[in-house]
Formats: structure tokens, C-alpha cells, sequence
């Protein structure tokens, strides 16, 4: 059987702003593609289908569409639940469903209901679909310390005991999968994933999304892989970059980029292989979909004009801007040349830039109007003002006074 992993979907998202769900179709196309091509029996997603707990109407036409188009071409599909997800709306028809070839896996006691095929080689498969598990919830119910690493223990020793007593006995020899959506220990994040560790004890429950580092601080969010051993398989959602955590523990990643922090990550998802109720090999398949992304960095002049800068002027770029004094105008210069410029950052070298003081302390040195008011454009634009700026203030101030001086002559 080939099994394909994919996860985080995240369809209804944005990207600084701007929509991704032309993208998010183009790279299901795909996905749909390597089903045909590559004769996948079964295709997994594992955890956050969509971007937020109350998709919008055509992330859900998006889904509907895309989950039609992989059943046509051939595989059954299984979905669960993931921290952007909400279990009962995603789960809903999912009785129905289930009959087409669509299994959802969205509720706690459906972790030892596994989806049992058969595979073509010999044997079977058995995937148990393992939602994300909202620790004090599911430590209430299990009666288990409410972290993830308890929580998902629980879940995985219940799938091994199921299985033991499930198959006991029969001559197939079956491989058990488990899907999950979690942050494993030792994983590398990115700037677009949500800090599940917030959800434990003292977090807070839909906090913003977070970047790597803060992601990394503590490990109260985090499993050890070692709690998935006597599974065949876990296929792994939640971290958007595609990583082996162990020979058989794996992240698919992401089918898209979500943050420029994975502007150099290939994605795609995997292609697991089984045969006589093991997984005999695990491979990769990239896709690529939409603009791909560029991040840049130095200083104005060098981005404008040099051109070893070329191959990022048809992406979405992030463009850090290192001059020690901000130059005039620079986004509106830089989106001339790259014209998918999402996001702008000011960051002057390390020690190149003068020592400025605060503009209460320029305030109170300053000598006249003129430096009072050049000096609060140094403090707007992060640059002294220019000689433009200068002369038209001169002048503004010269014609105020006049004004004043007339004013009191006619009093």
C-alpha cells in the first residue's frame, strides 16, 4: 500500500495580508496528481485542515472540492483535527462520510476506531486518527496529568491495546499507524505555527502566533518521541517544516510556505510504503504552488541596483534594510523592483549607525524652532531631516512669523 502524509493545510489562510487560497487550490491539484500518478491507496491529514476554528465559506467549497478530487482519483482519505481546528465543525457528516472513502477522526473516543484497509501486498493497515488533544480536557477525562506528554501517552498506549486485542490471533499481520498533531520534542518550528504549549496550565489558549524562539522556550508543549514506540508509523502535523524526528516518527510539513522563516523549506509530503503489515520505506514528494518566497537583506542601494538580486524580483519578499540613517522613500523604491515586497524591515547595522539620543533630550538642547522641528522629523523618519525638508520648514516657519507679526499690527 502507499500511504500519502500530508498536514496543515491551513486553507482559508493569509500571508501578511495577502490571500493564499488560489495557491492553496493549485497545490491540492497537485496533491490530486500524485494520487493518479503515483496509485496512493490512502492520503492522511494530520491536524489544522483549516486556518481557524470558523473557516470562511470558500476555504470549506476549497475543502469540499479538494477531498472530491482525491476520492476520484483513487485513495481514501483521513482527517483529523488540529489547534486550529474545531473538532465538532470539521467532524460534522462525518457518519456520512465515512462510506465515501472520507474518514474524520475529531473526537477523543474515536482514537481506538481505527480505519482498517487492506493492503494490496499483503497484510493490512490500521490508521488511528489521534486529534489534538487539549490537555486539562482529555487529562479530565483519562484521568491523567493534564500536559501533552501525559495526554498523548494515554492516547497511544489506548491505540496499542486496541490493536493487541483487535488483531490478536488473525493471520494478517497488520500495520498500525497513528496520526497526531503536537509539537515532538527536538523539532524545529517556524515563525507560523501557534504555541500549543500555551494550552497547558498557566498558557493561554489561542494566544497569537508565535515565532521558533518563543515556540522553544520551556517544554511544557512539547512530546518525546519515545511515547509512539510500538506504532509502525506516526505521521506527524503541527511543525510546518518536513522533518524526521525518527525512522518512523515524521512530519510531513506544510503544503505551503506559511512564514518567511521557511522561505528555503521544499515542500510537499511523504510517501509511506507498506507491504505484509509493515512499512517497508518512507519517501519524499515536493510540490510547489503560488509565489515562491525570498528574504533579503543589506543596504538600499545595493538591493536596488545590484543585479544578483534578480531571481527574487517575481517573489514575495521580506527585505531587511541595514543603512545606518533610514533612506528617503526606501519601501516605495524597493517595491518598484520587487513588486511583491509583503514586508518591510528596518534594521540598521550593528554599531554603524550614530548614537542618537532621545527626542525629549534633542527637544530640550535644541536653540531654535527650526531645530525643534527638524529634530521631530529625525524622530519620525529615523533620519535627520533633508535639505528639502529643511528649506520647506525654513519657509514655513518664516511665513508663520509673519503671519503672527501681521496679526498683531492689526490689534
Amino acid at each position: 500500500m502507499l500511504i500519502l502524509h500530508t498536514s496543515d493545510w491551513h486553507l482559508g489562510r493569509s500571508f501578511h495580508g495577502t490571500g493564499l487560497l488560489q495557491a492553496q487550490r493549485e497545490v491540492l491539484v497537485q496533491m490530486a496528481d500524485t494520487v493518479r500518478d503515483r496509485g496512493v491507496d490512502l492520503v492522511l491529514v494530520a491536524g489544522d485542515v483549516y486556518d481557524r476554528a470558523l473557516p470562511a465559506a470558500d476555504a470549506v467549497e476549497v475543502l469540499d472540492g479538494a477531498l472530491a478530487e482525491l476520492v476520484t482519483a483513487g485513495a481514501a482519505v483521513v482527517l483529523t483535527s488540529g489547534n486550529h481546528d474545531s473538532a465538532i465543525r470539521l467532524g460534522f457528516g462525518g457518519h456520512l462520510m465515512g462510506a465515501s472513502g472520507v474518514h474524520f477522526r475529531t473526537r477523543m473516543d474515536e482514537v481506538t476506531a481505527p480505519v482498517v484497509l487492506e493492503d494490496p501486498d499483503g497484510g493490512r493497515v490500521a490508521v488511528y486518527g489521534v486529534p489534538y488533544l487539549e490537555p486539562r480536557h482529555a487529562g479530565q477525562v483519562w484521568e491523567v496529568d493534564p500536559n501533552h506528554t501525559a495526554v498523548t501517552a494515554e492516547a497511544v498506549r489506548r491505540i496499542r491495546e486496541d490493536a493487541g486485542a483487535r488483531f490478536a490471533g488473525q493471520e494478517q499481520e497488520t500495520a498500525v499507524i497513528t496520526m497526531a498533531h503536537l509539537f515532538a520534542a527536538g523539532g524545529a518550528g517556524s515563525d507560523s505555527e501557534r504555541d500549543i504549549g500555551a494550552d497547558t496550565p498557566g498558557g493561554q489558549a489561542g494566544q497569537a502566533d508565535c515565532s521558533s524562539e518563543e515556540l522553544l522556550v520551556g517544554t511544557l508543549g512539547q512530546v518525546p518521541v519515545s511515547v509512539f514506540e510500538g506504532v509502525d508509523y506516526a505521521a506527524l502535523g503541527h511543525l510546518h517544516g518536513r522533518q524526521r524526528m525518527a525512522e518512523t516518527v515524521r512530519y510531513s510539513g506544510s503544503p505551503l510556505p506559511y512564514s518567511f522563516s521557511e522561505a528555503h523549506h521544499t515542500k510537499g509530503g511523504l510517501l509511506v510504503r507498506t507491504a505484509g503489515g509493515a512499512v517497508t520505506g518512507v519517501e519524499t514528494v515536493d510540490w510547489s504552488a503560488g509565489r515562491k518566497l525570498a528574504v533579503l537583506r543589506g543596504r538600499i542601494e545595493d538591493l536596488m541596483d545590484n543585479p544578483d538580486h534578480a531571481w527574487a524580483e517575481d517573489r514575495w519578499c521580506q527585505i531587511t534594510v541595514t543603512d545606518p540613517v533610514r533612506p528617503p522613500q526606501a519601501y516605495r523604491r524597493l517595491k518598484e523592483r520587487f513588486d511583491g515586497l509583503l514586508n518591510f524591515v528596518l534594521d540598521p547595522d550593528a554599531g554603524a549607525a550614530a548614537v542618537r539620543s532621545t527626542y525629549a533630550a534633542r527637544l530640550a538642547a535644541a536653540t531654535s524652532d527650526l531645530e525643534v522641528c527638524t529634530g521631530f522629523v529625525e524622530h519620525v523618519r529615523q533620519r535627520p531631516a533633508s535639505a528639502a525638508e529643511t528649506a520647506l520648514l525654513t519657509t514655513a516657519l518664516a511665513e508663520s512669523r509673519a503671519e503672527l507679526d501681521d496679526e498683531g499690527r492689526a490689534a
